[in-house]
């Protein structure tokens, strides 16, 4: 018979192409991990990995069974959910959160996750939207944190709040009172983003309806602390979110100013399998993100 340990020393293989780092993931032995996939085999009749020194390579039978083995440990983490939720949010939660809400949510959220759920165990993973869009997919992900919307036949998804967009410039650059923003001062300066594969850059190209990057700078940057720094110095103007007004303005000597309605801004939700069992509580964990990210908003509206 197939056992659950193959298919999880597999799966772990599959993923990391190679036998070592697979073993590590899964905190056994190197060659205990191979007698269990050298067992699969025997008992399928086929060679699932091709071996060489570089590392492990899918054969094509492998491809496939990885991806019913995938599946069948997703299904796996699903039953043990479903008789979790009726002792509340409990157990592990491999929670992920794109980095352009990460570091603005977090502080404030985590010590009240561990008050209210005292037996959950947070797993947290930051990295681009479509990274953990694929991993929860995968089932390596359980909940996700980020801009929406997501559109996946496999995935739920439910809005928390609004996060508008305000722009950000040097300190040094005087503006006149009440005096609001508009796209076309943006086209007009050096617009600073992040770099390509976060949603927030493409949310503001969007906003701004450019088509041409002759005035778009990245440097390669993956968070808004760069960015912020960036503009403080000088170097161009960006777009920062509401969420991140009360740590970024702290961090970098800029200035903010309102754009003219309607203001651009982004949709914060959360998303998850539309198989897990755990709806109703990443629900009531929606709810204490947005009470935990509420006076952030509020201290944005001074501007």
């Amino acid at each position: 018979m197939i056992s659950l340990k193959q298919l999880r020393y597999f799966d772990a293989v599959a993923r990391a192409s190679h036998f070592g780092k697979a073993a590590e993931q899964c905190a056994v032995t190197q060659p205990a991990l191979s007698m269990q996939i050298q067992e699969l085999e025997k008992f399928l009749g086929v060679q699932l990995i091709e071996r060489s020194r570089s590392g492990a390579m899918l054969t094509e039978a492998g491809r496939e069974v990885a991806v019913r083995a995938a599946k069948v440990l997703t299904e796996l983490r699903d039953i043990v959910d479903y008789a979790r939720r009726q002792s509340g949010l409990a157990g592990p939660l491999h929670f992920g959160v794109i980095p352009s809400i990460a570091p603005y949510v977090l502080p404030a959220l985590l010590p009240v996750v561990r008050d209210t759920y005292p037996d959950l165990e947070l797993h947290l993973r930051e990295t681009q939207t479509q990274h953990l869009l694929d991993e929860l997919v995968d089932g390596h992900l359980d909940l996700l944190l980020l801009a929406l919307p997501i559109e996946h036949a496999e995935v739920e998804t439910t809005r928390l709040f609004t996060d508008r967009f305000l722009l950000a410039m040097p300190k040094s650059r005087r503006i006149t009172n009440r005096v609001r923003a508009t796209p076309e001062l943006l086209r007009q300066d050096r617009l600073l983003l992040l770099e390509e594969g976060h949603c927030l850059r493409d949310q503001a190209l969007a906003f701004c309806e450019l088509r041409r990057v002759d005035n778009i700078d990245t440097f390669g940057a993956s968070n808004l602390s760069t960015i912020v720094q960036m503009v403080a110095n000088g170097l161009g103007l960006t777009l920062l979110p509401e969420l991140a007004v009360d740590l970024e303005v702290r961090r970098g000597d800029i200035r903010l100013m309102r754009f003219t309605d309607p203001q651009p801004r982004r949709t914060i939700g959360l998303a998850w399998r539309k198989s897990s069992p755990r709806k109703r509580h990443f629900a009531e964990l929606g709810k204490l993100i947005t009470q935990a990210t509420a006076a952030q908003m509020q201290l944005s509206e001074a501007v």
